[in-house]
């Protein structure tokens, strides 16, 4: 981004560039000293032409115009109306590290609002699949509608606590852009991830725990309805970071505390007095040693898929 001041010079009839120390990475940006408004407006312009990203500081009445022309306006609280009126940010305080701690919440923002649609987009994309292939597979419904109402509710709190999470250092180094693309490919990718465990999951409960005739499809039900919420809850910590989660990256304690508590319910409700009303049964001991083994092989192919997703397309 280019940052421009300006010093007036009303006896100068043309702007001229100043001459500056370099900076330490080598480069000197230019500084100008027009005579008028449209002056500098005509340089912003230009610059912007050439695909520069101006930031412009004014307060005065002759600072409007450039005010409107830059990307970014800025001004202050004790400028004239009009440099008001024309800017984007007027500053309540004279101190620019107030714009450097909104860039950097901005930044965190579009993170966290960046992981709930990867993490909302892929787990719907992966689910549609394991729906209908089991619809068709079984001879009854892979999950009540009312099941799938209540794993919806809890997999949607569990998101609660996206907003307050933490962000990686090195992703707030840099400004991000929506890329749609990317995100239609990441939900393309990884989708399909989750879903093929859907699919283990059916053949454990299928052949191991022989929940394969209509009079058992309440176990089966409830250790899709199980398991489902579970991977959906917990990709969350593979989404969140280019890292290796808990490692080399840390979520917010809120955000932990919240999906551990939605884990929690998903797995102690087939066992309370509320099962019935749902069309959950208790599930055998067995079954969460194979829901362990699910857990921790989809977690590991995420992680793998999720960094050969970045060293490819990048982690925009």
């Amino acid at each position: 981004m280019w940052a421009w001041r300006w010093r007036g010079c009303s006896s100068a009839r043309r702007w001229r560039p100043w001459t500056t120390t370099p900076s330490p990475n080598g480069w000197t940006p230019p500084r100008f000293s027009p005579s008028s408004p449209l002056e500098k407006a005509r340089i912003l312009r230009l610059l912007r032409r050439q695909g520069h990203v101006v930031g412009f500081l004014g307060d005065g009445i002759n600072d409007a115009a450039a005010l409107r022309e830059a990307d970014i306006g800025i001004s202050v609280d004790t400028a004239v109306d009009i440099a008001k009126e024309s800017a984007d940010i007027v500053l309540l305080e004279k101190n620019l590290l107030v714009l450097h701690a909104g860039v950097r919440e901005g930044r965190r923002t579009f993170s966290n609002i960046s992981k709930y649609i990867k993490m909302g987009t892929s787990s719907a994309f992966g689910n549609m699949f394991s729906m209908l292939g089991a619809s068709i597979i079984l001879p009854f419904l892979p999950m009540l509608p009312l099941q799938i109402l209540l794993n919806n509710l809890l997999y949607d709190f569990s998101q609660t606590g996206i907003p307050f999470d933490q962000v990686d250092a090195d992703y707030l180094a840099q400004p991000r852009q929506w890329k749609l693309p990317q995100l239609r490919r990441f939900m393309l990718i990884l989708g399909p991830v989750s879903s093929l465990f859907d699919y283990v999951t059916f053949a454990v409960l299928w052949f191991v725990f022989a929940a394969n005739t209509p009079e058992k499809q309440s176990l089966f039900q409830t250790g899709w309805f199980v398991e489902s919420l579970l991977t959906q809850t917990s990709i969350v910590y593979i989404i969140r970071t280019r890292h290796l989660p808990f490692l080399q990256s840390n979520p917010a304690p809120l955000m932990a505390l919240i999906t551990l508590a939605v884990m929690a319910i998903g797995l102690s409700l087939p066992f309370t007095p509320l099962a019935p009303g749902f069309g959950l049964v208790p599930l055998p001991a067995a079954f969460f040693g194979w829901l362990a083994l699910i857990l921790l092989a989809y977690a590991v192919l995420a992680q793998l898929v999720k960094d050969w997703f970045i060293r490819r397309y990048g982690d925009d």
